[in-house]
């Protein structure tokens, strides 16, 4: 994705799986179908912006397993 992803007023969700744990992921669902991926740790740090449809896709292939690799 290129540009500047519009992420300042959404609201970010951390993992349902995160139980209170250092390891956590939040997302954010932004104008446009932008969706915003950041470490909870590190809240003004780096973020990833992808397109909702890239989202859902990378959803799908971890609930297939077609992610699942020990290479």
């Amino acid at each position: 994705m290129t540009g500047q992803a519009d992420l300042g007023a959404a609201e970010w969700v951390k993992s349902s799986f995160s139980s209170g744990g250092d390891n956590c992921v939040e997302v954010a669902f932004g104008a446009g179908e932008t969706v915003g991926v950041r470490d909870s740790k590190v809240l003004p740090g780096p973020l990833l912006a992808v397109a909702g449809e890239a989202f859902v896709a990378f959803l799908n292939g971890i609930k297939d397993g077609r992610l699942d690799s020990t290479a």
